[in-house]
């Protein structure tokens, strides 16, 4: 059984925090929960000293539950696209109904850029895709019946909470060799799919299928992996975060001793997400932050 789940928290990286504090509490419904300046012990949890002192703000869908997303002011490369890099590709949130959903997003900060249609591989989930205002990229999915492969969560909020995170890589074997190795996550099958955002990045044609897998987590959460096509750039970060979609936190029993990849030593942080606990931070197989947080 896997240690791993469920996702605690979503780190965007953004320029300015207010404008997709306003975004967020506007068109998603999201509540804002706390707000201040990057502390010292975080961005020596991140490797990142040049952050303390920074701005960032945490919000929850309708301002309750515990799977956060965090805003923290850091520069942007600017050579990031959305969907040509590797690590984070997407956060995907559960909700009630996503062609409403779609309609809510008309004329905001949100740009839609794959509308509302059915999964290629089932009828029964719906989804739709938008960049946010940091060129973070949302999947919308809402489910017509609850499917048993699948233990979801039911939205209780319009819009609610991340319930699967995207990670794109050069490989699918590597991403389920790493998650299986270091938390017991069993691995998933690859299987073919159409992922439209995808393609569209990288210039292909639109109904291109690619090799995804979902890899199941403790607390009704998930992570897909997708197989990136061939050109995809590493997410280049030095001082500042990953652009977008910075790092993912995920509660896990302790941590594990098998990881080589860690940024920096443990720490024990008073402030959500951590509550007291101990977290670090280590790359996945793909580049990606995980950030990980002690139950």
């Amino acid at each position: 059984m896997t240690t791993l789940g469920p996702i605690a928290c979503v780190t965007i990286a953004a320029r300015q925090v207010q404008p997709l504090i306003d975004a967020y509490s506007l068109y998603l419904g999201y509540g804002l929960v706390d707000t201040g300046l990057v502390s010292e012990q975080e961005a020596t949890l991140w490797n990142r000293p040049a952050l303390a002192g920074r701005r960032f703000a945490m919000m929850l869908p309708g301002g309750d539950g515990k799977t956060y997303i965090r805003f923290v002011e850091s520069k942007p490369d600017p050579n990031y696209v959305a969907f040509r890099h590797f690590g984070w590709n997407a956060a995907e949130l559960m909700v009630q109904d996503t062609d409403k959903a779609a309609e809510q997003l008309a004329d905001s900060p949100f740009r839609i850029i794959g509308p509302p249609a059915d999964l290629s591989f089932s009828d029964k989930i719906r989804a739709m895709q938008a960049l946010g205002p940091a060129n973070e990229s949302l999947y919308l999915t809402s489910f017509k019946e609850r499917l048993p492969e699948f233990d979801t969560p039911e939205p209780k909020h319009f819009i609610d909470r991340t319930f699967i995170v995207i990670v794109g890589g050069k490989s699918i074997d590597a991403m389920n060799a790493f998650y299986s190795k270091h938390f017991g996550v069993a691995k998933a099958a690859a299987i073919p799919g159409v992922i439209s955002v995808i393609s569209a990045a990288h210039g292909l044609p639109h109904d291109t299928q690619h090799k995804l897998a979902a890899l199941t987590l403790s607390g009704q959460s998930f992570i897909e992996a997708d197989e990136m096509p061939k050109g995809t750039l590493p997410r280049l970060s030095t001082t500042e975060l990953p652009s977008a979609i910075a790092m993912v936190s995920f509660g896990v029993k302790q941590l594990p001793e098998s990881i080589d990849s860690w940024l920096a030593p443990p720490q024990n942080v008073a402030t959500p997400p951590y509550h007291g606990r101990r977290a670090r931070v280590c790359e996945g197989a793909a580049g990606e932050w995980i950030e990980l947080i002690e139950q």
